[in-house]
């Protein structure tokens, strides 16, 4: 096989579907904890990735003290939930497990040194995201981590 060729397999997943709501270009604000005093803008597009096998997003946040961020999603036959599987530009790397189920959609990790919940409401005809998180560090109390508005636009 060249690598220009297209592989068999690149072709819509059934069951990442529901995750076509996502699809397009947002623009986010929101707030982080440590920093209180701003709001922070930046932006989000998701895609299909191999005609629909996977989905990508790319996720920047204008404001320096935050990174730009990759993140796969792709599922498994043996369990209901999707896989997320996220980079930034400083190299993390975390394995996130995702549902999206009516209009709520939840990403979280429950890693002992460092552990995330996020809930989205889909809201406003699949034109609006409302997203609010926590985190939880080294098996300590649930603390509030960013939250962020995603408007569609387009």
């Amino acid at each position: 096989m060249t690598a220009n060729s297209i592989s068999k397999a690149a072709k819509p997943n059934p069951v990442l579907e529901p995750l076509s709501i996502l699809t397009g270009e947002w623009v986010t604000t929101g707030k982080h904890p440590l920093l209180s005093n701003i709001t922070v803008h930046g932006h989000a597009s998701f895609d299909w990735l191999e005609n629909g096998a996977f989905m990508i997003m790319h996720a920047s946040i204008e404001e320096k003290e935050f990174v730009d961020g990759i993140a796969i999603f792709g599922s498994d036959d043996s369990i209901e939930n999707y896989s997320m599987l996220y980079y930034d530009e400083l190299g993390v790397l975390r394995l996130y497990t995702s549902t999206l189920e009516d209009n709520t959609w939840k990403w979280w990790r429950n890693d002992a040194e460092f552990a995330q919940h996020f809930t989205g409401e889909i809201k406003n005809n699949g034109n609006t995201i409302v997203f609010k998180g926590e985190m939880s560090r080294d098996g300590g109390e649930w603390e509030k981590d960013l939250e962020f508005t995603y408007p569609r636009i387009r």
